[in-house]
């Protein structure tokens, strides 16, 4: 599509042009709308962006001149200014390049200004002035439809995932060009459609057919994935702890359609939407290497971006080798595991994401890792031993609800070939003890969808427990030197394991199981 300079500059003339089109850009997930005023006058050229732009965004300039040039409109001799309001929020995406490049064309009279009102447009230029896709699309639009834009244009490769926001009307486009077209009138652009939803178990490396033996832990995990409750693996190497936590996923639940668009939210963000479904459909299940750092691990960066553990929220986020971790990375996870939602704070802004999945760790008892086995002698001295369980901090630790002690496997267990109980019949029992906690909740006698969130007071009303129950607790307490939030915990597992017995009371069996998943709670043999 040619405009012609010499049309262009009669229509502009030396008179000042101002057009102001509308952007988005994000901090967080949470979605901030952008002026973009475009003054364009004929004189020396230049061209100035102002506004706390990143690099990314004053890249601008070069991309949107050669899409432009590509269209027969040469910016060369125009005097450009580009002001990004608000001034002082950064401004990190190259999603502003569309909107930059329509509010030029207005400014120089190649669009009536007029049509810029109302719309937001998203959308990184090609130098061929083709749409590339942007990041967090999904969070952009759901902050449109609350400014009340009427309608917004996505690049085509973000169709799918913008046919999830209902109550807007949504466009796509292939390039600049289409995005004229449909902005003078001569052709609409089409609409994304809705996009299907079909929730599907995240397909796990190892069922837990496969895993031999291990019957206490195997059931730690069936009460993990039942309650949501975060999980710790202690064991010799070689006992199978890893191969529990990638069992795991294929027990838990599908996602529902609002946990799905929080999962996908987060991971458009992060640039890990697959185009093609433009939407998570399975658990998101993280396995960073102990060598991540903080950033890496809880989200982070100049302009802030998700961390593993909001990219793992409603899936399993799995730490092997939990000891190696570096204690200042551990130490960072210990308030997003309470509160369940990070806060990343800068100077100029601060960004929330959630956070809450099912943290499954996995340690050595022992630098050597033989402290305990049954044959195997332990090589580290009192010192070293003690060293290194204390990398592990005790309220860390007292955030995990469940320590599980994983024995080596037993020769007459690895040769007998009778395969444990598959996945799918777990899967089952896991599936009715979460829908009776959903069906409290729609009740209204709980705020939370898993056992794992329950507060005191809401403890007191869906789990009482009867006097043997109270008693042995209490008994615990004692004994063990429980915390406050120990003793909430264990609570909330017993609640768990009545709800996978099918029992609406909460008995003196049950708490006793859960203060037997409490192991790093008892005090160390002499």
């Amino acid at each position: 599509m040619s405009l012609g300079v010499a049309g262009v500059g009669a229509i502009c003339g030396d008179a000042l042009g101002l057009a102001v089109a509308r952007a988005s850009t994000l901090v967080g997930l949470e979605a901030h709308l952008i002026r973009v005023e475009v003054c364009c006058t004929r004189g020396p050229s230049f061209f100035q962006l102002v506004g706390l732009a990143e690099a990314a965004v004053r890249e601008a300039r070069v991309r949107v001149a050669s899409a432009l040039a590509r269209m027969g409109i040469l910016i060369d001799e125009y005097a450009i200014t580009v002001n990004l309001a608000p001034a002082d929020l950064r401004k990190g995406v190259a999603a502003l390049d569309v909107a930059i490049a329509a509010g030029l064309l207005g400014a120089v009279g190649a669009l009536p200004v007029a049509a810029l009102e109302g719309k937001l447009l998203l959308g990184e230029l090609s130098l061929d002035g083709s749409l590339r896709p942007v990041r967090g699309v999904l969070p952009m639009l759901e902050g449109a439809r609350r400014q009340g834009l009427r309608q917004v244009v996505v690049p085509s490769d973000n169709a799918r995932e913008a046919g999830l926001v209902q109550q807007l009307d949504v466009r796509v486009a292939r390039d600049l060009g289409e995005v004229v077209a449909h902005l003078r009138g001569q052709r609409q652009l089409p609409e994304p459609g809705r996009t299907p939803f079909s929730p599907s178990h995240a397909r796990a490396a190892v069922d837990l057919s496969e895993i031999r033996g291990q019957h206490a832990a195997r059931r730690a995990l069936e009460i993990a994935a039942a309650g949501g409750h975060n999980l710790l693996f202690v064991g010799a190497p070689g006992s199978g702890k890893t191969l529990l936590a990638r069992a795991l996923p294929s027990i838990l639940p599908p996602l529902d359609y609002e946990e799905a668009l929080a999962v996908t939210a987060i991971h458009s963000v992060a640039g890990l939407i697959d185009p093609a479904r433009g939407i998570v459909t399975t658990r998101p299940f993280r396995a960073p290497h102990h060598t991540v750092s903080e950033a890496g691990l809880v989200g982070g960066g100049d302009i802030p971006r998700p961390g593993e553990v909001s990219l793992a929220h409603h899936g399993v986020l799995f730490l092997d080798e939990l000891a190696e971790f570096r204690r200042p990375t551990l130490e960072s996870l210990r308030q997003p595991l309470q509160d369940g939602v990070v806060c990343i704070a800068r100077a100029r802004a601060r960004a929330w994401f959630p956070a809450r999945p099912l943290v499954v760790g996995a340690t050595n008892p022992c630098a050597c890792g033989m402290a305990g086995h049954p044959r195997l002698p332990c090589r580290c001295s009192k010192l070293r031993l003690e060293a290194y369980q204390a990398r592990l901090s005790g309220p860390l630790l007292d955030r995990l609800d469940v320590h599980v002690l994983v024995p080596p496997v037993e020769v007459a267990a690895l040769s007998a070939g009778k395969p444990g109980e598959d996945s799918a019949s777990v899967a089952a029992r896991v599936s009715e003890a979460r829908g009776a906690q959903r069906e409290r909740r729609l009740q209204g006698q709980v705020s939370v969808g898993c056992n794992a969130e329950l507060s005191g007071s809401e403890l007191d009303r869906v789990a009482p427990l009867d006097a043997e129950g109270q008693r042995l607790l209490e008994r615990a307490v004692e004994q063990l030197g429980l915390s406050a939030r120990a003793w909430v915990k264990a609570r909330r597992l017993a609640r768990t394991i009545a709800d996978l017995a099918r029992e609406r009371q909460v008995r003196r069996a049950h708490v006793a199981e859960a203060i037997q998943l409490r192991l790093l709670d008892r005090p160390p043999a002499p």
